[in-house]
């Protein structure tokens, strides 16, 4: 009956044999989670938890973003949310879910609780966030369809195993705190388009926090809660596929294919924009362009005409207009209502069709031009193909320097490759007017 926890447990618990690629991977969302945390801390949402926590007036664990500290689960609270509130973070497909805003703020959090070096501070955030896939695997796609926000679900196993692993329990408490954590999971993506959202993610890493502290201190939870007869897969519409959730794990890290964001927009126009990357796209040689995608996205990111900058990041003719413009969709102030209002911008828009293909995953898209001299030029591109790890490196330290500006992102870089405390990481949340 436990067989699913025990071994998330006991993996967590263990001594953890990383590979190059998954320590790299990890470094680089750790500085993409900061740049996009730093680059949050004036929206309402991240303003308005922030005061609400520091309203509190609790012991200064952990850092905040912004300024100030706070305890740790208040920490993990306010620094998921805020780093979740561009939507600007990485995605993991195979749990449809952003493991970094749900794992980091608690394995930050925790490790300045125990002063740990930052070497351990990554190792467990990337267990951690192995852990979280492989919960969204175990529940499958039946959780997510339902309408459970597996950044909120999933997550917050994956904020549990890496607070509990920085806090140094064995494998038998760590699956206490697995069950316990399935009595705080929860996340609706009822609350996707509002404030709802990134604050699911703050509950997800608020939640693990919560959950090693209890257990640390004693409390007593149902081990087979993750798994048993009205556990939190057969409550939450999981599929339970234990082999999915468990094959390979202490080997093969999944999270190693996390997509990290390049583009300041919803997810589902990413492969179209990459596809144009590849192709002569252009004003004033471009006639017409044609965008074939997954029918799930048609709902979500095809606005026609949207006339704010919050609506043209869910607008495929707008951020295609955009980039033959000569707009950075990697910028956030690219999305604007003035950019909206780019007569030029309008004029290409109109030319921009969009049609749904049953034959294309959500990952894919194809892109077809017609250029004026009478050229046809085409692209596909699946934002599952594999992305050369220097290539990874360039974009996302590229992405940094964007929201962060060069010499932040280079210590922040610099930091994270040789070495440093969690304390000395978490002054980087910190920003100055």
């Amino acid at each position: 009956m436990t067989q699913f926890s025990s071994s998330l447990a006991a993996f967590t618990a263990g001594p953890v044999t990383t590979t190059a690629a998954a320590r790299l991977v990890t470094a680089l969302s750790a500085l993409d989670w900061i740049s996009v945390g730093r680059a949050g801390v004036k929206e309402p949402v991240s303003q308005i938890t922030h005061d609400m926590v520091l309203g509190e007036s609790g012991a200064g664990q952990s850092t905040l973003f912004g300024a100030g500290a706070a305890p740790a689960r208040s920490a993990a609270l306010v620094n998921g949310t805020t780093s979740h509130a561009l939507d600007y973070d990485d995605t993991h497909f195979a749990h449809i879910g952003h493991p970094s805003v749900a794992v980091f703020p608690a394995a930050l959090a925790m490790g300045q609780v125990h002063n740990k070096p930052l070497v351990d501070v990554l190792e467990a955030a990337l267990v951690g966030m192995e852990v979280s896939v492989r919960v969204g695997l175990w529940l499958g796609r039946d959780h997510y369809q339902t309408g459970f926000h597996q950044t909120a679900t999933a997550g917050a196993f994956g904020a549990a195993a890496a607070a509990a692993r920085l806090a140094g329990l064995n494998s038998e408490e760590i699956q206490m705190v697995l069950g316990l954590t399935a009595t705080r999971a929860a996340g609706l993506k009822v609350q996707f388009g509002t404030m709802g959202k990134p604050y699911n993610a703050g509950l997800a890493a608020s939640a693990g926090v919560e959950a090693t502290e209890l257990i640390k201190r004693g409390f007593v939870s149902q081990p087979e809660a993750l798994e048993g007869a009205f556990g939190f897969g057969a409550t939450h519409h999981g599929q339970q596929d234990v082999q999915a959730g468990l094959d390979g794990i202490g080997d093969e890290w999944l999270f190693e294919s996390v997509s990290h964001k390049f583009h300041a927009c919803c997810h589902g126009l990413h492969a179209a924009l990459e596809a144009a990357r590849t192709l002569d796209i252009a004003e004033p040689e471009v006639a017409e362009i044609q965008v074939k995608t997954s029918p799930r996205w048609m709902s979500v990111c095809n606005q026609i005409a949207p006339t704010t900058g919050l609506g043209a990041k869910f607008s495929y003719r707008t951020v295609l207009a955009m980039r033959a413009i000569g707009y950075d969709t990697a910028k956030l102030e690219s999305y604007s209502d003035n950019v909206c209002a780019d007569p030029r911008l309008i004029r290409l828009r109109d030319r921009i069709k969009v049609e749904a293909d049953e034959s294309l995953s959500e990952t894919e898209a194809k892109l077809t031009i017609l250029r004026r001299d009478g050229a046809r030029l085409e692209a596909h591109h699946d934002l599952q193909s594999p992305l050369s790890l220097s290539d990874r490196e360039d974009r996302v330290r590229r992405k940094a320097k964007l929201l962060i500006g060069n010499q932040m992102a280079d210590e922040i870089w610099a930091m994270l490759q040789s070495g440093g405390s969690a304390h000395g990481l978490a002054k980087y949340l910190t920003v100055t007017s």
